[in-house]
């Protein structure tokens, strides 16, 4: 019998390891350079933002607002660390963030912190660009907010270039929450439309699915958008509401991203 919050090992290593193995030269072709702007999975919750150049460090930052069913609280901050290991492939980290209730009776503490891989394939044909990452959320986390025991992710996410500007990408999303029946598992859809509307700015339209075992779905619309200071430095903005009982009333989030390149 499975002891509740026993590690496994085996699991998390092989999770963590599918994708590094990767060879290094795999689909390089079409992969980020130090020489392209900064690109960031922030502020939408699609993940297809191309991965990071090799030897590049890129910290995506950001701050959130969330008016919930019966409480209001504020995250901060959330913190993504992605570093370019090989090319097409990045080691990313997404660091324990603290969220806090701040009108009401809602959970309150740090989320888990999370390790994760993600590989850039070469272009499939239609033009799509598809990448995969898995990953594992360690419980070290407020019980109210990360699960107790290690928590698998894997995520598909794919863009598709339409006319000159315009962008539509996805991700499907399986998250595995051992021991809690209602949550594990729960599966995740996104669907995003881009648009380009300067050099350096973009703006989206997302909708995101989360869809448990044994729980009602929770499903947003959101829409926001960056602008790049510099070609390693961007701001952005995004906002949303919920679009079913148990999803958050509305949300808002500010953030800020900056890569440095040439580590290694």
């Amino acid at each position: 019998m499975e002891t509740k919050g026993a590690p496994t090992p085996t699991l998390a290593i092989t999770l963590l390891l599918v994708l590094a193995a990767v060879p290094a030269a795999a689909a390089a072709e079409g992969c980020a350079s130090p020489e392209d702007e900064i690109a960031t999975d922030r502020p939408d919750t699609t993940n297809s933002a191309p991965v990071v150049p090799q030897g590049s460090l890129q910290f995506e930052n950001g701050i959130d607002w969330t008016h919930d069913r019966g409480f209001r609280s504020l995250a901060a901050p959330t913190t993504k660390a992605r570093l370019g290991l090989v090319p097409c492939t990045e080691f990313l980290l997404d660091l324990p963030s603290y969220s806090g209730t701040v009108g009401g009776h809602g959970p309150s503490g740090f989320t888990a912190l999370v390790p994760s891989v993600k590989h850039q394939f070469g272009e499939l044909p239609g033009d799509v660009t598809v990448y995969a990452i898995v990953g594992l959320g360690l419980p070290t986390g407020a019980k109210s907010l990360s699960a107790d025991r290690y928590a698998p992710l894997v995520q598909i996410p794919w863009t598709k270039e339409l006319v000159q500007g315009w962008s539509l990408s996805g991700m499907s999303s399986a998250f595995f929450f051992p021991g809690d029946r209602r949550q594990n598992p729960t599966f995740e859809q996104t669907l995003e439309l881009g648009w380009e509307v300067a050099p350096r700015a973009n703006l989206f339209l997302e909708y995101v699915g989360d869809y448990p075992r044994h729980d009602k779905p929770s499903q947003v619309l959101q829409v926001g958008g960056g602008w790049r200071l510099t070609p390693t430095q961007q701001l952005d903005v995004h906002v949303g509401v919920g679009l079913t009982s148990v999803a958050p009333v509305y949300f808002v989030g500010v953030g800020y991203s900056i890569r440095f390149d040439g580590l290694f």
